[in-house]
């Protein structure tokens, strides 16, 4: 075998699918908006039982959770994911950002849901990673992978960007990634020219990509938005107990 395949193998070692699953669990859970409501320590518990290419990443994240002062998160979170647009959670924006082929593609992961058996409310738009990384932990797990894979640079360029800012939920997409090949061949330029870009910047005739129900009426004709304050349920599977996603509404959402 050569070196090269050697320092490959070693450096990104396979996750069985219990593995990379309570992985992604886990990363769904902390990427979401921090409260006092997290079981933090039942997820530490969780952490503890994956392999180190994981453990570490999210151990570190943990670490910086359990010592900073909950509103000092929070502010950061937003900070971080509500208002710079190479750090946002949606993973559609980065190649289409507000344009209308967008529409198109935020479709494809209501569809995803769809085929599921998951009916999707308005409370969150369906390419969040937290809601892609919830739904493959807990519904389909192949489904959710092959999101995450068709939208692999927009992953790898998060993580790039997180780690730039030198932010601590750097490590938690870096623990998402470690259940993905690497990227590479058209992925690689891609992510190389979004860098350079950034997101497109047309706007004519969207919704904003952060409010309730996007620009699906643009290419589903049978979509409907709800009544104005009309209840409805997002459907999105649970996660066991203990290890559910935190349902806090957060302010301060932005390109």
């Amino acid at each position: 075998m050569s070196p090269l395949l050697t320092r490959r193998r070693a450096r990104t070692p396979a996750l069985t699918n219990d593995q990379v699953r309570a992985t992604w669990q886990v990363a769904s859970l902390l990427l979401d908006y921090p409260t006092d409501e997290q079981p933090i320590e039942v997820v530490a518990t969780a952490v503890a039982a994956l392999p180190a290419v994981v453990a570490d990443p999210l151990g570190r994240f943990l670490e910086h959770r359990r010592s900073t002062p909950l509103g000092r998160l929070q502010a950061d979170y937003v900070e971080t994911f509500d208002t710079r647009r190479r750090c946002t959670l949606f993973l559609t924006y980065f190649l289409h950002g507000d344009t209308r082929k967008r529409g198109m593609a935020l479709l494809r992961f209501k569809q995803a849901y769809l085929a599921a058996g998951l009916d999707l409310d308005d409370a969150e738009l369906p390419d969040h990673l937290a809601v892609v990384l919830e739904f493959a932990a807990t519904s389909d797990l192949e489904a959710g992978r092959r999101l995450l894979l068709d939208h692999r640079a927009s992953l790898e360029l998060l993580r790039l960007s997180l780690a730039d800012t030198g932010s601590p939920w750097a490590d938690l997409v870096v623990a998402v990634c470690a259940g993905l090949p690497p990227v590479e061949g058209e992925d690689r330029e891609l992510v190389r020219r979004l860098a350079a870009a950034g997101p497109p910047d047309e706007e004519v005739g969207l919704t904003p990509y952060g409010e309730p129900g996007f620009d699906a009426a643009l290419t589903d004709p049978t979509y409907r938005l709800p009544p104005p304050g009309a209840p409805v349920d997002l459907g999105l599977p649970l996660m066991p107990p203990g290890l559910s996603r935190s349902t806090a509404t957060r302010t301060g959402r932005g390109a």
